[in-house]
This record gives C-alpha cells, structure tokens and sequence, in this order.
C-alpha cells in the first residue's frame, strides 16, 4: 500500500490501453500463467475506430499462438495476400505479394489457419478487431476496465509505484505496461525522450467509404491493398470489410501547412488527383466524417524501466507505408509478456532480460524507420515535395544507388526480430532487394543481385569470434540459442542459418553446397517439390552473413555457378521449372525441378 493515497487493488500487471498491443500482452500473460492477476486500463469503450488496418503475415502468427484467429478469421475481413504499389522512379504499377496470385486456390470462409492462409494477412476493421481481441483477453480471465482513464502516475525515480485512476482509486502491480499508443502516457511520465525524425513528421487524413469497389479481388475474400503516390504524398486503398473501405492521405505537415486549406479539402482534392481510386470510389458514399492525426515516425530512447515497459507505437512507429505499425505493436507485446513470464521464474538474469528485449525492439523499430526513409528519398514522382525528400535522403545519410542503398539498409542487422531467418526489419531478403530495384532501378553497382549469382566459392571467416547465445521465443520462454559474436554482429546457430553454417564448414564449393542443402531439406522432413525453396532461403543467408563479413566470396574459374529460381518461380507451376546450377562439367549437372 501506499502511504497517503486511498485504498487501491494490487495486480502482477497494469496495463495502460485496451488496443492490440495491450491485449496480446495480457492474453499471453494469462495463457502461460493463468495465476497471474493482470489489469487492462482503457479510457474509452469498445468498439471505437482507428486507423491501421493492414497487416503483415507475422500477426497471423502471434493471433494463432493468443488461440484468436479463429474468432478473427470468423468476422470475415478481407485476406491480404500483398499490396500494389504506384512508387519510384517510373509510375508504374507493381505487386508485393506475400503469396502468388496465380498459385491461390479459392476455399470457403472461414477457413483454418494452414496451407496458403499461413502466408498471408488481414485487413481489418479496427474497431471490430480491436473489440475482439480485447474480449478474448477477458476470456483468458484479464480483468478489463474500460471509460477508465489514468489520472496520474505515481513514482520514485525510475520506479512506477501506481496509478491514480479518474474512478479516484490507486492501482498497483509489480509491472506496468504502457500501450497507450501515441499518447505514450507512461512513456511521457517516465521522462523519456523520443527521437522523430524531422522530415518523417506526416500527417494522416482519412474517411470510411461504403460500396468502393475492389481494385482485385482473387477468390473468396483476398485482395491487395492499393497505394498510390501523389505528387505531395501518397494515398491508401484499403477493403476491411465486404462493403467497406479506409481510404487516406499521407503526406508531410510542412506541405499541409503550406497548402492554406482543410484537412478535408486535401483530402478530398487528393482523391481526385488519383484517377485509379477515384474510379474505385466512383460509386462510394463516405461513411463518416473526415479525420486527422498527426503520423510521426519516432523511437523511445528506451523501452524499459525498472518496473516498466513500453508497447507499440508508445515506444516507437514507423511510417505506415510499410504496414508495420500493427505488426511492431503485437510482438512488441509479445516479447514484454515472455520477458515478464521469465523474469518471474528467475532462471535468466533480470538485467539481461531487459536489456534484451529494449536493444531487439528497438534495433527492429529503427530498421523500419530507415526503410521508410529510403521509400520517401527514393520516390521520383514527389515534386511537389522535392526539398523534403532531399532532406530525408540527407539526414539519413543515404546515396541513392542501388548499391549503396543495400548496405546502408543492412547495417540495421538480420536477426534483430527473428534468429531462424535473414529479415531487414520485416523483409526478407529477396523484398528488400526488389523493392531497392524498383524504386531505382538498376545500374553499374547493383548489388541488387544475389551472392550466388556471381559468386561460386564461399568460406567461413569466423575471426574473432566469439561462441555466445541469441534467444528466441517459443510456447511462452526465452530460450537460449548458441550462436557466434563479432563486434554487433551474430551469426546463429538455429534456422536457416545453422543449415548455412554446417554446409560452409564442409565445404566452400557451390556445385558441393547444392547437393548438401537438397539432403538438409530431406532430413527436415521437406517435400521435394519445396527443396528449391530451402535453396533459396538458403541463398538469403548467405547473402546476410556476407554483409556482415561472415563469408569470404571468390569466383573460381572452371567451377559450376548456381542459377538460382526467384521465389515467384518456385510458386509456378512445373512447365515453368529451371536449372537450379549451371555447371562446367555437362556430364554432371546438377538440376532442380520446380514443381
């Protein structure tokens, strides 16, 4: 109790904000320990909308592991299978998919969790979305409190000691948990600051529109979300229900400011200079009002306290060009819950546990940031905003070469959210290299290219090295996982990157490393149709370690080359198969069929 404040109820875990983040939190708090006694503090009542509705494939995953799919997938949101871009040098149209079109069999809805659904996404009506996962945390047994609002934060140094709610009472726990979003209401009582970088200050203007029309609808229910590039910014075209539509305009304060009009004067004037969704919108009536918020990229600098944590967009965000937002607040959420289950059975260093997930998550948001940064300075068609773009590209210290760009978006590091596969924030290797190549095209320096494309030979170079762990997540504890240390960089020793590692310490010959990563496949129960994939996957190792200088590269005259498949190929059907390696020898060729 605390002395000279009026009689208050002690909990494990205080959580400030009903919204996704707050929720996986305690839903996983209480899936692990259901003993845990875990508060959420909501100050309004749900459902309320809010913006962010598209996601990423790695939420699937989390709402499988918090045993809410099911209930997500049954409100019968549109599937995302990827996005369509209008970005770059040139105004053309191009796809990012996180599962080919072509290859997506029509199935009735709802569907499982399996087969092509575990690569794709939602794009969700918010305050639907939000609704359910906040009821499923309550069904979990976490005591929720909503139209509460917390009043003040109570601490000593850097010690939160309760809130004081409006209900006038004080709540306690032994953590507290900010997920108030942009408020940062924890975040802002704590002192601590926020770097936002100055030419990443957007604002968002948006509406919902009834009866838009689908710009590709592929079989029941999927579809792309649009977005289109402005001269002074960029708009989002984005289904979230059979009939409705969020539809918004990103673009900088400084040209909203400069223009003399409304938000919705923007807004509307916008949609009007974009002639493929004023087609779409030919026939929609708005749903609503115009609204606005101000979209600013920005990252705490820190995520962790002594009895506190920041979730979500309270200890960072990333420009939503990327739809990272909802993805960076559920496993952000995830990682405080598995942080808090091992700090309470005392088996890790509670020092380390904390540093651990303030230096991940805020490695991860960073990478984010910087990738959109690259976005915005690489865009052509922005001339209405030239002078902002220049200064992003000049504040972020980035030459617009296609070379160049990959290594100053490598030096955000691989493994900072996941140690099973090569990721620059929530791309994988081959998606950030295509988008680099889309956005500049392709010129002397392209590393844009793969490794193994042009190089055969490649040696381990584990000087000064250090055998060390890197941790990863899995049915509710952090486990440790052997891994090599060099300066900041990690190679692990888990994943794709283990297969990497064994094959490279036997051999440094491709035309040998083929035939070793068909028979790692086998043995890890892989069809044979998906072996050309696990060569691809492992082409992005490589590729990652070689940025990081764990691999020597050399091309050995008279040696086979590999002739790698790109992923889309590896989805096609067999007529289109390819030679996986080209070789010196005709009498031995190596081939993988693609199926």
């Amino acid at each position: 109790m605390i002395e000279g404040v009026s009689s208050g109820t002690d909990y494990d875990v205080v959580i400030v904000g009903g919204g996704p983040s707050g929720s996986t939190c305690g839903t996983l708090l209480k899936k692990y320990n259901p003993g845990l006694r875990v508060l959420i503090i909501e100050k309004e009542k749900f459902p309320r909308d809010h913006i962010g509705e598209s996601q990423l494939p790695g939420i699937s995953i989390v709402l499988n592991e918090m045993g809410v799919w099911d209930k997500v997938e049954a409100a019968g949101f549109p599937i995302k299978i990827g996005a369509s871009f209008t970005w770059g040098r040139d105004d053309d149209q191009w796809d990012l998919d996180f599962f080919p079109a072509e290859k997506w069999q029509d199935e009735p809805r709802p569907g499982r969790y399996a087969g092509q659904r575990l690569a794709t996404a939602f794009q969700v009506n918010r305050a639907e979305y939000d609704e359910i996962l906040l009821r499923h945390a309550e069904s979990m047994g976490v005591e929720v409190r909503e139209q509460v609002k917390v009043d003040e934060v109570l601490r000593e140094g850097d010690r939160v000691q309760g809130f004081r709610l409006s209900t006038g009472e004080v709540v306690t726990g032994r953590y507290y948990i900010d997920g108030s979003g942009v408020v940062g209401l924890l975040r802002r009582a704590m002192g601590v600051e926020s770097w936002a970088p100055l030419e990443l200050r957007n604002i968002a203007i948006w509406n919902y529109w009834e009866d838009a029309q689908w710009a590709v609808e592929i079989g029941t229910g999927a579809t792309r979300i649009q977005i289109r590039s402005l001269p002074y910014g960029w708009i989002w075209f984005i289904p979230i229900g059979p009939t409705l539509t969020s539809v918004g305009l990103v673009c900088p304060s400084k040209y909203y400011k400069s223009t003399g009009i409304s938000p919705e004067e923007l807004y509307l004037k916008a949609i009007d200079d974009q002639a493929q969704v004023k087609g779409l919108m030919a026939n929609a009536r708005p749903a609503g009002e115009v609204q606005s918020c101000r979209d600013w990229s920005h990252l705490s600098e820190r995520l962790v306290g002594e009895n506190w944590f920041l979730l979500g967009e309270a200890g960072g965000f990333a420009d939503p060009i990327l739809s990272a937002g909802m993805h960076l607040a559920h496993q952000s959420a995830r990682h405080v819950a598995y942080t808090i289950l091992e700090l309470d059975r005392g088996m890790h260093d509670g020092a380390w546990l904390k540093e651990r997930y303030n230096s991940r998550l805020r490695s991860c948001i960073q990478t984010h940031i910087r990738f959109a940064q690259f976005w915005y300075s690489a865009n052509g068609c922005f001339t209405d905003i030239k002078e902002c773009c220049q200064g992003i590209a000049k504040e972020a210290g980035l030459k617009l070469n296609p070379g160049q760009a990959w290594r100053w978006l490598a030096q955000g590091g691989f493994v900072s959210d996941n140690p099973n596969k090569p990721l620059i924030g929530l791309w994988d290797v081959e998606a950030a290299k295509g988008t680099i190549e889309q956005c500049l095209g392709k010129g002397e320096d392209v590393q844009t290219r793969f490794l193994v494309d042009d190089y055969n030979d490649f040696t381990l170079n584990m000087k000064g090295a250090k055998r060390g762990h890197v941790e990863d997540l899995v049915d509710g504890r952090i486990q440790a996982i052997d891994c090599f240390l060099r300066d900041d960089h990690v190679f692990p020793l888990t994943g794709y990157y283990k297969g990497l590692y064994e094959s490279l310490s036997a051999t440094s010959d491709i035309t040998e490393l083929l035939p070793l990563w068909l028979k790692q496949a086998s043995a890890l129960g892989m069809p044979q149709d998906k072996h050309p994939l696990y060569v691809h996957f492992m082409a992005q190792c490589i590729e990652a370690m070689a940025s990081e200088g764990w691999i020597f590269l050399k091309k050995v005259k008279g040696r086979g080359m590999l002739q790698r498949p790109s992923a889309r190929q590896m989805m096609r059907p067999s007529s289109e198969g390819v030679e996986a390696v080209r070789t010196a020898n005709p009498g031995t060729p190596f081939k993988v069929n693609i199926e």
